[in-house]
């Protein structure tokens, strides 16, 4: 059997970061990096792992397909709309899994249900259907009323019903518009439980969006409610203001287990290598405030904070660094240092590397360090994301970049890619080294996307810091970022811009998919 359930106290975590989560805006992702972040998922004890959208396209199919074949431990999902074609194609995708689910939805409130253009008894009927249909074909079957928390209750009363019926193991109720506040969502699963007819042989499951900034205080009520799956993402990364956060809730229980009284299977202290690795695969950075990830969530600037800090820990933090995995040194690393050294403190900081990676990476680290008196662990964290998305098998590659600037206008830029193999060079001139530079690269790569955005940040303090750099890029509807970080702040924007460009090129060959929201 492959159904999973929940004991009273155990709350199941559902990771939607390879579906929900990839469609944000310009989060692409290739099928080795989807294949990286769900080994780590799996690793790390993520309960059921949704691993994409096998109808959308044949490149979520195969990521979904593989990730099935190469799951340890975790439930592996993919989704379906309430289609025969979409649920065989799921069932396809899945069926090599040690514990497959297939999981269908339909959108049933006023504003969904016009979609389709089916009435409530018709799509009751279509309901029926759909998740029998799934049923026959795994025994482990979610099912999700699309936009649940703006459904009225009594047809969201009926239509699960009707789906427990036809074999439903799990019902997820999503928000799915960030409609909802937390009373709201604990009334909405305790009603459910106390009307709906086989309530008490399945498993109730929450998915929270962040339109209004409640979604971990929405999944958290639901819990409290009764549901025992919540359905997130690493960094709360998805469409529009995102998901709930794995990150948010997992630490909520463990932290205020007092008044939450519930566990999960979660090794906290891979949360800050699986933050990072999203970032970096995802090209959406994390902000400094975010909590329990961002860069400031142990920081302590004021004098009575620091004070506090240096006579007890406990004054001022609810958790421990080393809780999410996150290294509580800052050791300086140099042009002397060697390889075990590096080694080392990548482990520290969440990167288990092999020695064919650790030594490309020891390169970078090599240059970085001679242009640079001192590399800490922020200027690492920057090597390693740079390394990620910059790799040596993309189709597009620069090689070489010489600018002039200054006073005198027009600036220029001379720039040599390699393009498929091959090496191409152009030279143009724009308003500003940067604006050349992106000029340089149009040359040589036609397209006609459109920049949304051009961000610097500086990694670290001093002159000859790192500059990280991120582009996001539109073209025909097709959203897509690009990042790198170079002590050059030119080269970094145009290994950025042309890192977008590979990821263009991967968005291309997928199709979109009809709403798929749940």
């Amino acid at each position: 059997m492959t159904e999973i359930s929940a004991s009273q106290d155990q709350v199941l975590i559902f990771d939607t970061t390879l579906r929900d989560g990839e469609q944000s805006p310009g989060a692409t992702m290739t099928l080795g990096e989807k294949l990286q972040i769900a080994a780590l998922l799996d690793e790390m004890g993520v309960d059921i792992i949704e691993a994409g959208f096998p109808i959308a396209s044949e490149g979520d199919f195969e990521a979904v397909s593989e990730i099935a074949k190469l799951a340890k431990t975790s439930v592996i999902c993919g989704l379906a709309r309430a289609n025969f074609k979409d649920i065989d194609r799921c069932w396809e995708a899945v069926r090599h899994a040690r514990r497959p689910r297939i999981h269908t939805f339909i959108g049933t409130s006023p504003q969904h249900r016009a979609i389709p253009n089916l009435d409530m008894d018709q799509m009751a009927q279509r309901i029926h259907e759909t998740v029998t249909h799934a049923r026959n074909l795994c025994d482990n079957v979610q099912w999700s009323p699309m936009d649940a928390t703006r459904t009225e209750h009594d047809y969201l009363c009926r239509v699960v019903e009707i789906a427990i019926k036809a074999g439903a193991t799990t019902i997820n109720i999503p928000d799915t518009v960030g409609y909802t506040a937390p009373a709201e969502s604990a009334d909405l699963i305790r009603m459910l439980i106390e009307r709906v007819p086989g309530a008490d042989t399945i498993t109730f499951a929450t998915h929270c969006h962040n339109d209004l900034g409640m979604a971990t205080a929405n999944a958290l009520a639901a819990v409290a409610a009764g549901a025992r799956q919540i359905e997130c993402t690493i960094n709360g990364l998805g469409e529009r203001a995102g998901n709930t956060a794995l990150e948010e809730v997992v630490m909520a229980l463990r932290v205020r287990n007092d008044i939450m009284p519930f566990r999960t299977g979660i090794d906290t202290t891979k949360i800050m290598q699986a933050s990072r690795l999203v970032s970096t695969v995802s090209g959406f950075p994390v902000q400094f405030n975010k909590a329990i990830v961002g860069k400031n969530a142990f920081a302590h600037e004021s004098g009575i904070h620091q004070d506090g800090m240096l006579k007890s820990a406990d004054t001022f933090e609810i958790m421990r660094p080393s809780d999410i995995g996150l290294t509580e040194t800052n050791l300086v690393m140099g042009k002397h240092s060697g390889r075990a050294a590096l080694r080392a403190k990548l482990v520290d900081l969440g990167y288990a590397l092999g020695d064919n990676q650790l030594n490309d990476v020891f390169v970078r680290f090599k240059a970085l360090a001679d242009r640079k008196k001192e590399v800490y662990d922020d200027d690492l964290i920057a090597l390693m994301q740079d390394t990620g998305t910059n790799a040596a098998n993309d189709r597009i590659q620069v090689k070489s970049l010489r600018v002039v600037c200054g006073t005198d206008a027009p600036q220029t830029a001379e720039l040599t890619l390699t393009i498929e193999g091959a090496e191409h060079s152009s030279h143009a001139t724009g308003d500003g080294p940067v604006d050349a530079a992106f000029n340089a690269v149009k040359a040589l790569v036609a397209h006609d996307a459109r920049l949304q955005l051009y961000q610097v940040h500086a990694v670290t303090e001093g002159t000859d810091a790192q500059a990280t750099v991120t582009v996001r890029m539109e073209e025909a509807g097709k959203i897509v970022t690009g990042h790198s970080s170079d002590t050059d702040t030119i080269v970094a924007s145009v290994r950025a811009y042309v890192n977008a460009l590979n990821k263009l090129m991967v968005r291309r060959l997928k199709t979109a998919p009809e709403a798929a929201s749940a």
